[in-house]
């Protein structure tokens, strides 16, 4: 058990899915929707929906600074789907959100279609051990190009769909939409240090 503060960007998208994961993990956990919440945690999700939402929402929040500062302070940040895209540098499409840019890759959004192609598929992804990981796929974008510094943990049909650099993580797919926690656990691991 981690006994440390996990909050979860609470603008829009997978907010319930993921408390309820990591209640399971017997976590301790707040949903952040203002800054002042932000203080005293030791990771932050960033949950899958609408990127340019999610993107709009961070601003007139005032929360954009204050996760720029979080990222700053060795705060562990995991992007799920519309997270992934908001942690990285570049984005191939124009007309897009804003970014965080604090992951060095560039995402292709919605990449695999629209809501109709969503999909399940079972992945290979090595540090979570020798059994498959569900990944479901909900206009998910992918991982185009990676920088040096960037771990590949799991790719789709060679296509890059979750990737780790230092304290941050990011999937394309998501975890919480499935009773496995070992990705959530695996997130707890680089929160606490110990990977």
């Amino acid at each position: 058990m981690v006994k440390k503060k996990i909050g979860i960007l609470a603008l829009q998208g997978g907010v319930i899915e993921h408390l309820k994961a990591l209640e399971k993990c017997k976590v301790k956990t707040i949903c952040i929707t203002k800054k002042e919440e932000l203080y005293n945690l030791q990771g932050l999700i960033i949950p899958g929906g609408e990127s340019t939402t999610i993107s709009k929402l961070m601003q007139s929040h005032n929360l954009w600074e204050s996760i720029l500062d979080l990222a700053e302070e060795n705060i562990s940040i995991w992007g799920t789907c519309a997270g992934l895209i908001l942690l990285s540098k570049k984005i191939k499409e124009k007309n897009n959100p804003s970014t965080l840019g604090l992951m060095d890759i560039e995402v292709a959004r919605n990449a695999f279609g629209r809501q109709r192609e969503s999909f399940e598929s079972d992945l290979s992804i090595k540090v979570l051990g020798e059994k498959t990981f569900p990944g479901v796929f909900i206009r998910a974008p992918y991982i185009l190009t990676s920088g040096s510094s960037v771990e590949i943990l799991a790719s789709f049909e060679n296509k890059i769909v979750a990737v780790r650099q230092g304290r941050f993580l990011g999937s394309a797919f998501h975890p919480e939409l499935t009773k496995d926690l070992r990705f959530h656990k695996y997130f707890l691991k680089i929160v606490s240090g110990e990977i």
